[in-house]
């Protein structure tokens, strides 16, 4: 991603879908149905062609998802190749799923992971259901491996206080969004306050809440009107603004730049 800024000693690399319709888990909707092997494609990624092109501190990578990319990393990655990656991170943008197959390791993941879901007011209506769920899940999943409930506030946190639609966290559009969201990484999920500079109102700008006690997200009424065409055109609307990621259902890690 070089039109990004290194944050925190990282870099951003952006990863499309291998699916012709460029949608991480391929399937539609809730229904990811090649996640699991796109969940293993991302870590194979990871573990073989980035430190080919890359310098890269293997210890120190962090992940973010933006909407169908969202989808994969919780339904599959974080329950299936997690393991993988100590003391990582994950930020979920405008998505996210229950764990879609079993742990690997739930005790280790669950006591080092990082996760933060963002979603804004008007979020779609199937994601008004299925973030929630797996706000629930997630929560679970850390509680019964022995974390209490500081604990798991201080791991897992959510905000949808913006006013906008699907992923417009700036209360203006799509691709401004999820811009305001990745400037703000390192402040929200490599130890910085939270904050996150240019959130829509009528946010406080910090979007670190803890999940114990915010498991019922109210959402507003509206924002619902396009979801059987929304995926369509967050890739169209991506690959019309952006050049280096051409597509909205997008999936990002960072990782250490340490050398290059």
């Amino acid at each position: 991603m070089p039109n990004q800024n290194v944050q925190a000693n990282t870099m951003g690399v952006a990863l499309l879908a291998p699916d012709q319709n460029l949608f991480w888990g391929g399937g539609a909707g809730l229904q990811r149905t090649d996640g699991v092997a796109h969940s293993q494609a991302v870590n194979d990624f990871i573990q073989t062609e980035l430190p080919a092109r890359v310098a890269v501190n293997m210890s120190n990578i962090v992940f973010t998802g933006v909407s169908g990319g969202s989808l994969m990393l919780s339904g599959f990655f974080i329950p299936g190749q997690m393991q993988n990656y100590a003391n990582s991170a994950v930020e979920l943008n405008c998505g996210a799923l229950a764990p879609q197959v079993d742990f690997v390791d739930a005790a280790t993941v669950m006591s080092q992971t990082r996760i933060h879901y963002q979603s804004t007011q008007s979020e779609l209506t199937s994601l008004q259901g299925s973030i929630p769920q797996a706000i629930v899940a997630y929560e679970q999943a850390a509680t019964s491996v022995g974390l209490n409930a500081a604990q798991v506030n201080a791991l897992q946190t959510v905000d949808n206080t913006p006013q906008g639609g699907h992923c417009a966290f700036d209360g203006q559009g799509f691709v401004s969004g999820v811009q305001v969201m990745s400037s703000s990484y390192a402040n929200v999920m490599q130890g910085g306050n939270g904050a996150v500079v240019g959130i829509g109102a009528p946010s406080n700008g910090v979007v670190a809440n803890g999940v114990v006690g915010n498991e019922k997200l109210q959402f507003a009424a509206g924002g619902r009107k396009r979801e059987a065409d929304m995926e369509g055109m967050v890739n169209m609307k991506w690959a019309r603004q952006l050049e280096v990621i051409e597509t909205g259902d997008v999936q990002l890690l960072s990782c250490d730049r340490l050398s290059c």
